[in-house]
């Protein structure tokens, strides 16, 4: 039996399998899944099989989880094919047999405002009735802030809409890690995770950080919600995904993606990664 890690050309996904294998986890009992199977085959060459697999292709799902005993579904990317799409994975899990689904969702996904949210909830629900599972409830990623820093030092100030909500990110690694951890040992089925970083911190303290970091004043500015799309399309983003960062900047300001959850520290078994640590790496 197997453990497959889908969307594994995907960052998340990618770094989910580095820390499988880091855990001891047997090459060979490893099953790595992409619609585009030669953007993992780095991963065959090692010894991790590789199969392809489309949610929007049912056809392509049952070989992809032949065998499976434990399934990590990766939310898809696209809001507007997401539930239909993690509905044809969860069924075609449930008719290969797979023992339990994990299924990385979001923050505080059965109450939350943003637009994602509902997608995530959808998920959780139809695998509520479906098949054993487990809720990776993540908040945001620690990559989303470090990957503006040649823009943010260039400009000399970093632009937002969450006021001074606290945000509880973490790093992929640290997210992936906990995954790991979830597919390889026992006592999880029926749980929920809210997964979040140690050290929650403002925009504005963040900002504080990356001068500490850069030796460069970097200042937050805050900017009303339509006004930060706006900056976000006037850079270059697309329409789409500018209103759904700006929108989850609106939630941050009203502390939806912060958590007093200490279950990521406890899942990979250490502190996560802080603000200051990742900015450091980014630099360097």
């Amino acid at each position: 039996m197997s453990i497959v890690v889908t969307a594994a050309s995907g960052n998340l996904g990618r770094l989910t399998v580095e820390a499988l294998l880091s855990r001891g986890v047997p090459a060979a009992d490893i099953v790595t899944t992409s619609r585009d199977i030669t953007r993992i085959k780095d991963f065959a060459d090692r010894g991790v099989q590789v199969r392809r697999a489309d949610f929007a292709e049912p056809d392509s799902l049952p070989a992809a989880f032949e065998g499976a005993d434990k399934l990590l579904l990766i939310s898809t990317t696209t809001p507007s094919e997401r539930v239909a799409n993690h509905r044809r994975a969860i069924d075609a899990a449930v008719a290969a047999g797979v023992s339990m689904v994990a299924f990385t969702s979001m923050l505080h996904a059965d109450s939350s405002t943003t637009i994602l949210a509902p997608t995530h909830w959808a998920t959780e629900q139809y695998l509520h009735e479906r098949i054993p599972y487990v809720m990776l409830r993540n908040s945001w990623y620690l990559e989303n802030y470090t990957v503006q820093l040649p823009q943010v030092l260039s400009g000399g100030v970093l632009l937002g809409a969450a006021g001074q909500g606290r945000i509880s990110a973490a790093t992929r690694a640290d997210y992936a890690e906990a995954a790991a951890t979830v597919l390889s040992t026992d006592g999880h089925v029926g749980q929920t995770y809210e997964l979040g970083g140690d050290e929650a911190f403002t925009l504005t303290e963040l900002a504080a950080a990356i001068s500490a970091a850069a030796g460069k004043q970097i200042e937050y500015t805050d900017l009303p919600v339509e006004a930060f799309a706006r900056a976000l399309t006037e850079a270059g983003m697309p329409a789409d995904l500018a209103g759904v960062l700006s929108d989850a900047d609106r939630a941050m300001s009203h502390d939806e993606l912060y958590t007093e959850s200490s279950d990521l520290r406890k899942l990979i078994g250490r502190a996560t990664v802080t603000p200051a640590e990742a900015i450091a790496a980014a630099l360097s």
